[in-house]
């Protein structure tokens, strides 16, 4: 039975690495997603948060050019920029990019939440991956079978996914009350602020990277609690 595994990072770097590393260890390209937010701040400028495919587009070519998605190949020839409503300028990579794509700059901002239900992805869920991506954040997704769904999930664990239920606890906690289709994209400096602010939460309560982050999706055995899941199978 395949599955649909998926982690959440602060950075399209730590998407990137994660992706490499999936592809490294067989996973198929076909099999493997990448969406990240690509809010671009010109130094020296102030924020344009006026969004189009154009400046979208352009934005995902200097990504290929830079490298960012490193020996992910396949995974950067299929990259595209696409303008999503509410939630600003992304990158998509993979099968989903192609959805993503089709819907235009016109679409509704729930066009990314679709496509991750289409994944199998509960809705609750997909609000919250949205929302991180709308708040700098970059997914990651594979198709696994049973046998090498961990195997993908430990490979994200490594590149530091966060616990996506944890973070959307603590946007709760100031104030965020939930997905909302029609709220502004994030401007570069509030990116910047969000990262700084929840990716020092997760280091100090060790989600992103400790001992606790690593321990794995299991349910509670013999007594013993299991850990919050940074990476989850659906």
């Amino acid at each position: 039975m395949e599955k649909t595994v998926v982690g959440s990072f602060d950075s399209i770097a730590e998407a990137a690495a994660a992706a490499r590393d999936l592809r490294a260890a067989g996973f198929l390209e076909s099999d493997v997603n990448v969406i990240a937010n690509n809010q671009q701040r010109p130094v020296g400028r102030e924020a344009d948060t006026t969004v189009t495919p154009e400046k979208a587009s352009g934005a995902a070519t200097g990504i290929v050019a830079g490298g960012a998605l490193g020996g992910a190949a396949g995974l950067a020839a299929s990259l595209m920029g696409i303008a999503i409503p509410g939630i600003g300028p992304i990158l998509a990579a993979g099968p989903i990019a192609a959805a993503l794509a089709g819907a235009g700059a016109g679409a509704i901002a729930g066009g990314l939440i679709g496509g991750l239900t289409d994944l199998g992805i509960s809705e609750t869920h997909a609000e919250y991956y949205a929302e991180a991506v709308r708040r700098g954040g970059a997914l990651v997704t594979v198709r696994a079978d049973d046998a090498r769904a961990e195997r993908a999930a430990d490979i994200m664990r490594e590149h530091d996914a966060v616990d996506i239920e944890r973070r959307a606890e603590q946007w709760r906690e100031s104030g965020w009350t939930g997905w909302n289709e029609r709220a502004a994209p994030y401007t570069s400096e509030e990116i910047d602020r969000n990262r700084d602010l929840y990716g020092a939460t997760d280091r100090t309560t060790g989600l992103a990277g400790g001992m606790e982050g690593d321990r794995t999706n299991a349910e509670t055995v013999a007594g013993r609690e299991s850990a919050p899941p940074r990476v989850r199978t659906y």
